[in-house]
């Protein structure tokens, strides 16, 4: 099933911050302009509600204020503090919460949009499409989501194509010296 956009849609944004962070920063050592995001997934159709899944680190590194500037741009976040097990592994995942938030908002939208480009929300995209018969977006940089979540979804956002929706990095890339 292919999905045309339109005015009528009622839309669910569902923004996986933290893979969209290191998309950006491994692809383009930059990061992601969420104002321009948010501009490109709506279009013209009518945006119900916008959700990101953040983890809180740590707040001397700025995070706060990152989190007030995702609120500015409309999108309401859901926030998460990092675990640190004894051994010092740490695990910060949000998958869960957004697959049952997209699952709880799917009565009220005609389109999920999951920004993500992780292949573990293909039973997701999956039952939202078969289970709720729900339209279903992914948008992501293609050249890190999953082959199969972009042959499952109905509609697929390259966010590769947009150049507006990365911050370059103002720090100059260091050379590399051959001995």
């Amino acid at each position: 099933m292919s999905i045309v956009p339109n005015k009528e849609q009622r839309i669910g944004i569902f923004i996986d911050i933290q893979n969209l962070y290191h998309s950006a920063k491994n692809l383009y050592g930059g990061r992601v302009n969420y104002g321009e995001l948010m501009k490109t997934l709506i279009g013209d159709r009518r945006l119900v509600r916008a959700l990101g899944y953040v983890v809180k680190s740590d707040p001397e590194t700025g995070e706060d204020s990152f989190f007030e500037a995702l609120g500015k741009v409309g999108i309401e976040l859901r926030i998460k503090d990092i675990q640190i097990f004894s051994s010092g592994a740490k695990k910060a995942d949000w998958d869960v919460g957004m697959a049952v938030d997209a699952i709880r908002m799917a009565p009220a939208l005609d389109v999920i949009i999951l920004v993500t480009g992780d292949g573990d929300f293909v039973p997701l995209v999956e039952y939202l499409q078969v289970g709720l018969g729900r339209g279903v977006e992914v948008a992501a940089f293609s050249r890190t989501c999953s082959a199969r979540l972009r042959e499952t979804t109905d509609r697929f956002v390259d966010l590769d194509n947009n150049p507006r929706l990365v911050f370059k990095s103002l720090r100059k890339p260091v050379a590399r010296r051959h001995q």
